[in-house]
């Protein structure tokens, strides 16, 4: 375009504003006459900048057309391959709402490498979390979204969206889909907390009564709290307290624990036992360990893998 002016104004001596109408009219191909008589010389230049221009223009559109089909494509190929993903999840976990306690909890779920997915009504926050998570965009108490989350497949759910009311009502849905599963709700009001119960939640997390809870401890037990974040969070040693289930066929099943050896073996510390009767804490060596029991162990991650091949059936 500024060639284009230039040229008109010291070829034809046109004053400049004249040179831009020409150039505009050329390039959009209007064209509707010379503002002025060309001379042959200029009508020689008027040829080559509307070859060049011209097809500068269009190859410009183009490029901007292929770019904007490229980044629709790849949206709807992203969009296309998670719900691909969602709709072979089994196992899984249901996290409804993408604040900042259910995305802790992804967190979590994410360094376990245990299949989640992510409900979330606003459309921003589900594009935002779209490529580490899978994200799904919907209103998690109704029945339609959490269908399309598989929740007829799912192990559990987390209602941890910013309202209780919200919260509640997913717990109902939730819980009229899936009679087995898991649910766990946040609430944010310790009022709310036995109707979440009432409607189906098998837990209830109160962040703010959790916060206060810490606050004191860490003022009253710091050691406690630093070796409890040690084991919980994996910050510092690497050491983890996990739970590990006794399957009926596994050597473990009917075995006292020093018949067991799992110290010896493995290396980790049994701190409970949790049978169906109840959780038996610190137990003793000639305390026996049953099929369907759970370990409460503390050890090294390679450690706890070592117990949950013992505590696998043998084949």
């Amino acid at each position: 375009m500024a060639t284009g002016i230039a040229g008109f104004h010291f070829l034809e001596g046109w004053s400049w504003f004249d040179g831009l109408y020409m150039v505009v009219t050329t390039f959009t191909t209007i064209g509707y006459q010379e503002v002025h008589p060309l001379s042959h010389a200029g009508q020689i230049f008027n040829l080559i900048l509307i070859m060049v221009g011209v097809s500068l223009v269009f190859l410009n559109i183009g490029f901007m057309t292929q770019a904007l089909l490229e980044f629709e494509l790849e949206s709807n190929s992203g969009r296309r391959k998670m719900e691909r993903d969602i709709a072979v999840l089994k196992g899984h976990y249901i996290i409804c709402g993408a604040g900042r306690v259910a995305l802790s909890a992804a967190e979590e779920l994410e360094r376990k490498e245990v299949p989640f997915v992510i409900v979330d009504s606003n459309e921003a926050r589900v594009e935002k979390y779209a490529g580490p998570y899978l994200m799904l965009a919907g209103d998690s108490t109704q029945e339609a979204t959490l269908h399309k989350a598989r929740i007829e497949h799912a192990a559990g759910l987390v209602a941890a969206t910013t309202t209780d009311a919200t919260n509640l009502y997913t717990v109902l849905t939730a819980r009229g889909m899936n009679s087995r599963l898991k649910i766990i709700a946040r609430v944010a009001d310790e009022n709310a907390e036995k109707h979440m119960l009432t409607s189906g939640a098998n837990a209830v997390v109160s962040p703010y009564t959790f916060a206060g809870t810490r606050i004191a401890q860490t003022f009253l037990r710091p050691n406690v709290v630093s070796f409890l974040d040690t084991a919980t969070t994996h910050h510092g040693m690497d050491l983890e307290i996990n739970e590990v289930y006794v399957a009926p066929e596994s050597r473990f099943a009917g075995q006292t624990l020093a018949e067991a050896r799992i110290r010896q073996i493995c290396g980790v510390i049994v701190l409970a036992i949790k049978h169906d009767r109840g959780m038996q804490f610190n137990p003793a060596a000639s305390d026996r360990i049953q099929g369907g029991d759970h370990l409460i162990a503390m050890g090294e991650p390679a450690q706890l893998r070592a117990l949950e091949a013992g505590a696998s059936p043998v084949t």
